[in-house]
């Protein structure tokens, strides 16, 4: 098999790779609901949406709700005292875009679009169920902000109800994470039993953004279950089946590129995962045990919610299998290991670009064995054109006798047809897994390498190095002449490096380079390998 067709095989199976991840996310297989679907009572959680008129509650009359400020190291949030609803997050250690000094927006709410994260309690006696509006909490002031020498900053939001019942809703933010604390402690003042269920959702404006040929990055809900590790559950979905999963622990996800959110249930219960979608929102969530508090007594309800970048090794602390939100497709067990090396070479050189190179050279190193055996199975398979073509001369139109004279020449020179090709196959996996781990490495988002290349996660605005790249494909092709006597088949190779370059235009800087450093590697190789083969009396050229 010659060079310039598995540059053929390459772009096939590369582009056939690009789409078959569209098609997943446009038409794949929907996940089946496994129970029950969530009666549409009064203690559903969709029944508690922001979009509910509110009215006043019977501890604070003619009250109105508010928005309070609640800031960490890492994170802004601003919660509505109406629900006790985080109606905005912002990040303070991620910028909209490079060089700006505007923090990216996970979480908001506007006139056109809502992505929040609400949660309350529902049930016979809980305030959240009630028809008349949510509760509105009272708080001690507008803002509250992580002291420069504390490591936690607590904020809690308390509501009476008419019998005298107390709800604390409490915020907890710790330094440099982006999980937080939500948690309820409720103490029952009556004389009557009462009992509540807790529930936390997010709600989101179903949304395509992100979705390309070169880029297809999913948005849309995800779940974990004690089933299903990790399982996306896209907003079609939503639309067509409401999910109802009861499962210990577990957590919901809404995922985008680089960034997710997700509620975060106590590990030790069981949790009722489900999903809705209404009045042009689309909501995943979970609902809690009912919780029974006897008269005069009180319980605490614990929860979390992660808010923040993709960050693996801290959302692997924050719950278990959250990590897997960094979406490495069906090649993970490859990924995973790849992103590993490439953290440890940042881990020495301080740059992602260089890291980059440096697992090129390594990737590539250890297929140096492969490579060998494929550029001398071409050799061999040069060698022998003479005699092959004397066999489709004598055999003519007879298939059966000149395949079997074409094995038996096969067999006697020791060569394998497809040793040129296999190669290449085994190839792929690796770089389509590298192709994750870069696409979904938060770490990469506005990462310089050198000079004009400031962001590694964006296309290269000059586009040098797609160039680079073309040319030094087509060095390799001019390296490696053909033996394809067939016109179309040479136009095709021929204009090879050019359609490849024209499709890397608009990928990522941080791709573009381990490709372009591929190539290089490959023609140092390719070099050394045909010198060697020559010596051998093994002709490389036609």
């Amino acid at each position: 098999m010659e060079s310039q067709r598995n540059f053929l095989i390459i772009g096939l199976l590369f582009v056939s790779f690009l789409i078959f991840q569209q098609w997943q996310m446009d038409y794949g297989p929907q996940p089946v609901t496994v129970s029950e679907s969530v009666e549409q009572t009064l203690d559903t959680p969709s029944s508690t949406n922001t979009d509910v008129p509110s009215s006043p509650n019977m501890a604070a009359t003619e009250a109105s709700s508010k928005t309070i400020e609640i800031k960490s190291d890492v994170l802004k949030l601003e919660i509505t005292t109406r629900g006790g609803d985080i109606t905005s997050a912002k990040l303070l250690q991620h910028t909209v875009e490079q060089d700006s000094d505007q923090p990216f927006v996970l979480l908001e709410e506007s006139s056109d679009f809502a992505y929040i994260a609400q949660s309350g309690l529902i049930g016979r006696n809980g305030p959240d169920a009630n028809p008349n509006g949510r509760p509105i909490f009272a708080v001690e002031q507008d803002s509250f902000e992580l002291d420069a020498d504390a490591d936690q900053l607590v904020v809690p939001l308390t509501y009476r109800d008419e019998q005298g019942n107390e709800f604390v809703k409490t915020f907890t933010l710790n330094r440099g994470s982006y999980r937080v604390e939500v948690d309820y402690n409720i103490t029952n003042n009556s004389d009557q039993i009462i009992a509540v269920r807790p529930y936390a959702q997010l709600k989101q404006n179903p949304s395509s953004e992100g979705r390309s040929m070169v880029m297809p990055v999913y948005r849309g809900g995800a779940y974990s279950s004690d089933s299903v590790r990790y399982k996306k559950y896209s907003f079609d979905d939503m639309a067509k089946n409401n999910l109802s999963i009861t499962t210990q622990g577990g957590w919901v996800a809404m995922m985008q590129h680089y960034f997710v959110s997700a509620w975060l249930p106590n590990p030790d219960q069981q949790n009722e995962l489900y999903s809705d979608n209404k009045n042009g929102f689309a909501f995943i969530g979970y609902k809690a045990p009912e919780a029974v508090i006897q008269p005069q007594q009180s319980v605490q309800l614990d929860s979390a919610i992660w808010i923040g970048p993709k960050d693996q090794a801290e959302m692997a602390k924050a719950a278990r299998h959250l990590n897997l939100t960094v979406d490495y497709g069906w090649l993970w067990f490859l990924a995973q290991p790849l992103f590993k090396l490439l953290n440890f070479f940042h881990g020495i050189v301080g740059n992602w670009g260089v890291a980059i190179i440096l697992i090129t050279f390594t990737v590539k190193g250890a297929l140096y064995p492969l490579t060998k055996a494929q550029y001398t199975s071409m050799a061999k398979m040069r060698m022998l054109q003479p005699q092959l073509m004397e066999i489709r001369e004598k055999y003519g139109d007879d298939r059966q006798k000149s395949s079997q004279a074409m094995m038996e020449l096969y067999k006697k020179e020791k060569v394998n047809p497809l040793g040129g090709c296999l190669p290449i196959l085994l190839q792929m996996p690796i770089f389509i897994a590298l192709y994750w781990s870069l696409m979904e490495s938060v770490e990469l988002r506005h990462a310089p390498f050198f000079l004009w290349i400031t962001d590694l996660s964006v296309q290269d605005p000059y586009y040098i190095l797609p160039i680079l790249m073309g040319a030094s494909m087509f060095l390799i092709q001019k390296m490696s002449p053909t033996t394809v006597t067939d016109p179309m088949q040479q136009k095709m190779m021929t204009f090879m490096p050019l359609i490849f370059m024209v499709f890397f235009l608009w990928f990522p800087a941080g791709l573009v380079l381990y490709w372009l450093m591929s190539n290089i590697v490959t023609l140092i190789q390719q070099t050394l390998i045909y010198r060697n083969l020559e010596k051998k009396g093994l002709s490389t050229k036609k």
